[in-house]
């Protein structure tokens, strides 16, 4: 039987095999989640903007790869000069081998030195381009709203700044250029093989149509299989992100064994969309591969037909030098077809990572500086609350109507129940979050004017849950400025009776802080942040719950560090233990976001009104201890 019709059965029955299973796919194509919310050409024009500032390396790499191309298609015309000078009558010179050979080894060394060229001039461009990106994703992040980072996962973020920028990097260092030089490739091989022969080219260029027609069956496949494997990273980042922090908590109550599960059924979902990746491949890449040999099944037995029986096809005669030159061609041919259908499917996995990177990018931080935003160079610390509502969830009040004013140098104590938007003022002072009616001045200037880098600089935070970052007591106290000195770090120590502690320190200031401060007590942590927040010189001071949670030594130390605190400028503290804050020059008593009564302890104490039952049930609470 004539092979082309065993050729065809086997291509026929291929085709139908894809397509059905396209088929049955493309009908789920909603759930699988298939599509992007951005275009690829949107995509495409946003990336290059990073490339912009190296155009002259692309440009380099661009030449380059025109020369390795070009070498590509020329290697296979030297093997058949060579074919025809060995098949000469009369027998051929040893001099006009030695030259092609020559030729060809030069051009061959000469192809792998420009590809080493290129693949360092790429990977150096496109660290420097992902690096930048790296920056200004991680910058974008730190100008959120806290409600806006309180909405996204932490291991979210990480794999935006760390996995999805290594996937946008593959593009620039390997995909883009790669995928223009396949593109060539392919295109060139079609040419030259059309200039050695037109008909035999024609027979070659059959398979295209079923080459085109599974890569683009493939690439649904592999979409699906990218996106899992995506999405199970970013499961499993997430879910290590929160328990890792939280591990303390799991070993408590004895939670290892349901958190090694829930970690199995992630993992597990991690590794099966792997394998699933590399099943789609080990289907796809076979599938090509026969489509390579089928065609040159085709080629041998048709050029070999007509160089046995010396007849012609397609009224063109077949040498052996044609063939020659037309099995290495059609090699060369499939290898970048297979190179492109992958290249493809990576670049549609690095779109699918550019766009969760511009979906971060793209989010517009809720708290912004005002057009006109002034800057503060000093601050008094008179602060004013006129009719301030607020609410996380629309309509939802935590904030009603309220109202005082804080004289600066005064120490101002807010008390109430949990709830009661105590902690909501302190982040609506430093506009962690914009009010939605009434206005917050300070030194008689709506906060909402003056820059947020600057409004922020005047404020001290001092928070119950501290957080401390890994390196040194020092590093934790600067925040990195250089300008700070070790005499005014010291100082700012002994002020707030932190050498009690770093002076038995092995290392003293340089002691080494692991991550979150884990080796230092809740009241050694929350002394460091006192330190810290002295060095820098604020105006005003935020102190919200400073004294939970610590050892009775610890708290001694802490109330007479807030003394000194309180003749440094104006302070604001939140504290549920009364006893912290009977010295407080004003006391503002809050219930479901409204003021109930203010004064100081001993004017509130005589009005016997809901501070005075506070007071009551916490003193018979200390007299049972």
């Amino acid at each position: 039987m004539n092979p082309l019709i065993y050729v065809g059965i086997i291509l026929g029955v291929f085709t139908i095999i894809f397509l059905i299973a396209f088929l049955l796919i493309k009908d789920k194509k909603e759930a699988f989640g298939f599509d992007r919310n951005m275009k690829d050409s949107d995509i495409v024009k946003r990336l290059f903007k990073y490339a912009k500032n190296y155009k002259k390396s692309f440009i380099i790499v661009f030449l380059i790869m025109a020369f390795t191309i070009a070498a590509d298609l020329v290697l296979p015309l030297i093997t058949g000069a060579i074919t025809s000078i060995l098949q000469q009558e009369g027998g051929f010179e040893y001099g006009e081998i030695l030259n092609c050979l020559l030729l060809y080894i030069a051009l061959l060394l000469l192809s792998i030195g420009c590809m080493y060229v290129q693949a360092m001039i790429l990977q150096k461009t496109g660290q420097k381009i992902i690096s930048s990106m790296r920056e200004e994703l991680f910058t974008h992040i730190e100008k959120l709203s806290a409600n806006q980072l309180n909405h996204i996962p932490v291991g979210k973020l990480v794999t935006r700044v760390a996995n999805d920028t290594n996937a946008v990097s593959m593009m620039f260092t390997n995909l883009f250029v790669n995928l223009v030089k396949n593109i060539c490739l392919v295109l060139g091989y079609v040419v030259a093989m059309l200039i050695v022969n037109v008909k035999l080219a024609l027979l070659v260029l059959v398979f295209v149509p079923f080459i085109l027609l599974f890569t683009y069956i493939f690439r649904k496949f592999s979409r699906k299989a990218y996106r899992k494997v995506k999405n199970y990273t970013t499961d499993i980042n997430t879910f290590l992100s929160e328990n890792l922090s939280g591990i303390k908590v799991t070993q408590i109550f004895n939670q290892e064994d349901r958190k090694l599960k829930e970690f199995s059924e992630k993992n597990n979902g991690l590794s099966k969309s792997k394998q699933g990746q590399i099943g789609v491949f080990s289907i796809f890449r076979p599938t090509v591969y026969m489509l390579y040999v089928l065609n040159l099944l085709l080629l041998f037995w048709l050029a070999g037909t007509s160089i046995l029986d010396n007849i012609t096809f397609a009224n063109q005669v077949i040498t052996v030098e044609v063939l020659v030159i037309f099995y290495q061609y059609i090699g060369s041919f499939f290898t970048p077809v297979q190179n492109l259908a992958e290249q493809f499917n990576w670049l549609q996995s690095a779109f699918a990572s550019s766009e969760k990177i511009f979906t971060i990018l793209d989010m517009v931080p809720e708290v912004v500086d005002e057009e006109g935003a002034i800057e503060l160079d000093s601050v008094k610390g008179e602060i004013e609350f006129k009719d301030v509502w607020f609410a996380y969830i629309e309509n939802e009040w935590i904030l009603k109507g309220v109202s005082f004013k804080i004289n600066a140098k005064e120490t101002v104590a807010l008390v109430g129940s949990t709830g009661s938007g105590k902690t909501t003022i302190l982040s609506l002072l430093v506009r962690n979050y914009d009010i939605q009616k009434g206005q917050i001045l300070i030194d008689g200037i709506d906060i909402r004017r003056i820059k947020i880098s600057s409004l922020r600089k005047h404020f001290g935070q001092m928070l119950q849950d501290v957080f401390i970052f890994s390196g040194t007591i020092r590093s934790n106290i600067v925040l990195r400025e250089e300008n700070i000195s070790d005499e005014e770090i010291i100082r700012a120590c002994e002020y707030v009776n932190a050498m009690h502690f770093i002076n038995k320190m092995e290392n003293g200031l340089d002691e080494e802080v692991r991550e979150r401060g884990n080796n230092f007590s809740a009241g050694q942590r929350q002394l460091i942040s006192f330190a810290r927040t002295i060095v820098h010189k604020p105006e005003v001071m935020i102190l919200d719950e400073a004294t939970a949670n610590i050892d009775t030594e610890t708290e001694v130390l802490i109330q007479d560090s807030l003394e000194k605190m309180m003749n440094i400028g104006t302070m604001i503290i939140v504290a549920h233990r009364l006893s912290t804050i009977q010295h407080a020059d004003n006391i503002i008593v809050l219930s479901h976001g409204e003021i109930l009564e203010q004064g100081n302890h001993q004017e509130l104490l005589k009005q016997k009104g809901h501070y005075y039952k506070l007071y009551q049930i916490q003193y018979q609470k200390d007299q049972l201890k």
